[in-house]
Order: structure tokens, then sequence, then C-alpha cells
């Protein structure tokens, strides 16, 4: 008794799978191939509105021209001026090495995270990091790096509150 209980149990699980797989076959076929489906663009219940963004003007003003003079200015440091490697290949432009001190600093991000994008490895990156400060603080500590006068102190001021509309900054009262 207990084997005919044990293969009709067997029977029973062979057609519950079996359904299964009819079920998942169902599906596969409701679906479709997607390499088949044309693609479809989503589309918003509203339409959007053309805004005219003048992106030559925008692109303008990116600082560019800064970023540039900064990276000839830091070029005069020799480490930072391209080079060639003992197989005769070139190095690192200064561009290159700017661009992934400027990007660390702006994004805060660790120095291993800019070698898939800029290919520049994290000893690299931390060795431009130390000279690219170096090479600002020598360059332009006199002019940018100094503390406040008293007259810059008040010009900051009078702007904060000009755009803020209270004082506070700077610790005052």
């Amino acid at each position: 008794m207990s084997s005919s209980s044990s293969s009709h149990e067997d029977e029973r699980r062979v057609e519950e799978f079996s359904n299964l797989v009819q079920q998942f076959n169902q599906i596969v076929q409701d679906i479709g191939d997607p390499e088949e489906q044309p693609r479809r663009r989503r589309r918003s219940a509203r339409k959007k509105a053309f805004i005219r963004r003048d992106r030559e003007a925008g692109a303008v003003r990116l600082r560019r021209a800064l970023f540039l003079r900064i990276v000839n200015a830091v070029a005069s440091d020799p480490y930072f001026q391209q080079r060639t490697d003992a197989l005769g290949r070139p190095g690192f432009t200064p561009l290159q090495k700017c661009t992934v001190v400027v990007r660390m600093l702006a994004n805060g991000g660790a120095a291993d995270q800019y070698d898939e994008y800029l290919r520049i490895a994290e000893s690299t990156t931390l060795e431009c990091l130390r000279r690219f400060s170096r090479a600002i603080i020598q360059l332009f500590g006199a002019e940018y790096l100094r503390r406040p006068t008293s007259a810059d102190c008040q010009r900051l001021l009078a702007m904060h509150e000009a755009k803020h509309g209270f004082p506070g900054m700077l610790g005052e009262p």
C-alpha cells in the first residue's frame, strides 16, 4: 500500500511540475522576445515646453579660462610638465594632472576612483594633489590666500547682508 501511495504522490508532483512548466511557457510567450519587440519611447502625459537655454553662452561662462590659467601657471613646476618614460611613452599632460586634482577637490572623491576615468593611479593622483597644493600656495598665496583686511571684511559683510538681508557672517552678532 505504501508503494501505491508513493507512486500516486510522485504522479501528483510530476503533474504539478508539468503545470508550472506550462504556466512558465505561457508567460514567456505572452512577454515575447525583447529583441523582436520594437522599442517604445516613454512619453509623459503632458508635452514638455521648449526652453531656449542658450547653451553656447553657458559654455562660455564655464571657468575654462581660469582653469587653463591655473594649469599653465602650475605647469611651470617640472612635475606637471609632460615627460616620457624609459620606454619613450608620453606621460600625463599638465591638463590631466590638474583635472584629476580639481575633480578630487570638487567632488570629495577618493584618489583611486579616477583611475578608470582618467587612467591615473591612486599614488599618482595623491602626488598630483600634494604638488598642486604646494604650487597653488606658492604661485597664488600672496594674492588670494592672505588674511582678509578690514576693508575686505566690510565688503564681505555688506555683500552678505545685501544678499541675505541679515547680519551674522564672520562671527559678528
